[in-house]
């Protein structure tokens, strides 16, 4: 209920991946009347939704210690109760993004031995599946070492499992690539993630700089909640100006719009291919549950890749497999630290 276009664009992106996906069923919360009039209105979704009347909306403004403490009657609650009590598989939501992270680290609690959880986004690349991981882009502004550790173990989880990549390549986003270079925790999460690297079944490729984002050099990128979401919010506004560059360019002459006319199944093929709302979703990791956070513009297309993501991941056991994984890794590093500690 609390996206930017409200929840006739919503219930129009469920019914695109609805057409699209004859085994996906969804539950959506909000106020009755106004839900059942929207689904109504949609043929295909007849059977395949369940409406919970909640009748209080987060809105994009509101502080989220306010919605922790007065939130239990809205939509975005009723939500996160539903994944909390086993009904729905994946959370997908276009509201407010601080809201609803502490209301999903309040319901469905951090997973045993996650500091931070993070956000996980798909960017489009240059590798063969045509898309990186990147991690933290908003979850919280700090990072240990210890944090990105565990971001680069659940990157590699979300890689497997979103990507189908057996081992991915794992990379730490720096200010260069020389072991020398960058922060401390930097330098201790570098060393971390290396020592991890064989037992989680990743590569770790090292140091990697902003222009290997989109690149091919890995398939994860991981960095501090900070400079990822500057880095995502720059990458969407420089696909945007690319965009209107090349419509201006083309629109500018009547031998560029002949031109543009020449190529317009090329010019299509790039905008898809750039086009963020074909990539929307950021994914909750480090939670007991999986929480699909949509852009909150997003229109029927950007609603239902969210959709599409949220059923990937639910089909793939991912939120158990990360939980195992997280386990495994916060059990080695408890060995080490004993080590450590009797050698000294």
């Amino acid at each position: 209920m609390g996206g930017d276009q409200g929840p006739a664009t919503v219930v129009a992106g469920i019914s695109r991946s609805a057409k699209k996906n004859p085994d996906v069923a969804f539950i959506l919360h909000g106020p009755r009347d106004e839900l059942e009039r929207l689904v109504a209105k949609r043929r295909n979704l007849a059977g395949r939704c369940e409406i919970r009347d909640a009748t209080d909306v987060v809105h994009m403004e509101d502080k989220p210690s306010h919605v922790m403490r007065h939130g239990t009657e809205t939509s975005m609650w009723s939500a996160l109760e539903s994944v909390r009590n086993g009904e729905a598989t994946v959370c997908v939501s276009c509201g407010n993004t601080g809201a609803l992270m502490v209301l999903s680290m309040v319901r469905l609690k951090k997973l045993p031995g996650v500091n931070r959880p993070a956000i996980a986004v798909l960017w489009p690349s240059r590798n063969p599946h045509g898309f990186n991981v990147m991690l933290d882009v908003g979850a919280d502004i700090r990072a240990d070492a210890q944090d990105l550790l565990q971001y680069a173990l659940m990157g590699a989880s979300y890689a497997r499992n979103g990507l189908a990549l057996e081992r991915p390549r794992i990379g730490l986003l720096n200010v260069g690539t020389e072991e020398h270079k960058g922060r401390a925790e930097l330098k201790a999460a570098h060393d971390l993630i290396a020592a991890n690297a064989e037992k989680a079944r990743f590569d770790f490729v090292g140091f990697v700089e902003g222009g290997d984002i989109p690149g091919n050099r890995c398939d994860v990128i991981v960095t501090d909640g900070f400079t990822g979401n500057i880095a995502l919010k720059t990458g969407e506004g420089t696909a945007s100006l690319i965009g209107d560059l090349l419509k201006e360019a083309f629109e500018y002459t009547p031998l560029s719009r002949i031109a543009a006319l020449l190529a317009l199944t090329s010019l299509r093929r790039l905008k898809k291919r750039i086009d963020p709302r074909r990539v929307n979703g950021g994914v909750f990791l480090g939670l007991n549950g999986t929480v699909v956070k949509s852009h909150g513009a997003a229109d029927a297309t950007g609603v239902s890749a969210a959709v599409k993501l949220a059923f990937q991941l639910a089909q793939s056991g991912f939120s158990e497999k990360i939980a195992a994984r997280l386990a495994a890794a916060t059990s080695q590093l408890e060995d080490m630290k004993n080590e450590k500690d009797v050698a000294e």
